[in-house]
C-alpha cells in the first residue's frame, strides 16, 4: 500500500525515533509498503518519520546511482547491489573529509541543494529479521545512509546549510507546508492539517 509522505513543517520529522523489537505490530507489511511508497515516488530511501512513525526505521535501495557513469565501476557495483533495511541504527563513526553533494528528500520537494558530509561512516544496525550488523560505508552510499539515519534522528538535510541558504529558502520550506507544491506522489501537510 502506497502510504502519505509527511511534508516538511511536521513535527514528526523533528523527533527522534524510538527503538522498536521484533514484536513491533506488522511489521513486515510496514516494510513492504514503505518499499512501495518509496519506489512510487522514485526515491532511493524513506525513513519511518516520513511516513508519520517516530521509530528508528529506514529503507535504503541505492541501485539508481549505478547509472552513473562518473562514477568508478567498484563503486557502481556496491551501489547497483545495495538493498536494505535498517532498523534501531546508530552511527558508529564518520571520518574521511567532508565532500558536497546535491541532496533532496521526498518530504522537502522541490528543493535541491549541495550538503556536506562525511565520506566514511561506519553504522550498526539489525535487518528485517533482526540479525545485527555492523558495517563500514564510503562514497554516495554512505551519504544515502547518513540522510536516511538523520530523519531517525529528527534531522532533514536544510538544517546542515548555511544560514543564508536557510534564509533564502524559508519562503519556498513554507508553502511546502502549506502544500503549495506539485508533486506527483502523496503527501500529508501539516498545514491543511491544522486547517481541518
Amino acid at each position: 500500500m502506497i502510504l502519505p509522505i509527511i511534508a516538511y513543517g511536521d513535527p514528526v520529522l523533528r523527533k527522534v525515533g524510538e527503538e522498536i523489537d521484533q514484536d513491533y505490530p506488522k511489521l513486515n507489511e510496514l516494510i513492504e509498503n514503505m518499499w512501495e511508497t518509496m519506489y512510487h515516488a522514485n526515491g532511493v530511501g524513506l525513513a519511518a518519520p516520513q511516513i508519520g512513525l517516530p521509530i528508528r526505521l529506514f529503507l535504503v535501495d541505492a541501485s539508481p546511482f549505478a547509472e552513473d557513469e562518473d562514477l568508478p565501476e567498484a563503486e557502481r557495483k556496491q551501489l547497483e547491489d545495495f538493498k536494505q533495511v535498517f532498523i534501531n541504527a546508530e552511527i558508529l563513526e564518520e571520518n574521511g573529509d567532508p565532500w558536497a553533494f546535491n541532496e533532496g528528500c521526498l518530504s522537502i520537494p522541490e528543493v535541491r541543494e549541495d550538503v556536506q558530509r562525511n565520506e566514511k561512516i561506519t553504522i550498526r544496525y539489525m535487518d528485517e529479521n533482526f540479525k545485527q550488523y555492523e558495517e563500514t560505508y564510503d562514497g554516495l552510499l554512505a551519504r544515502v545512509i547518513q540522510h536516511e539515519y538523520d530523519h531517525i534522528e529528527g534531522i532533514l538535510f536544510t538544517d546542515k546549510l548555511s544560514s543564508l541558504k536557510k534564509r533564502l529558502l524559508k519562503g519556498k520550506l513554507s508553502n511546502i507546508s502549506k502544500g503549495k507544491v506539485n508533486v506527483d506522489y502523496r503527501m500529508r501537510f501539516p498545514e491543511l492539517k491544522k486547517a481541518r
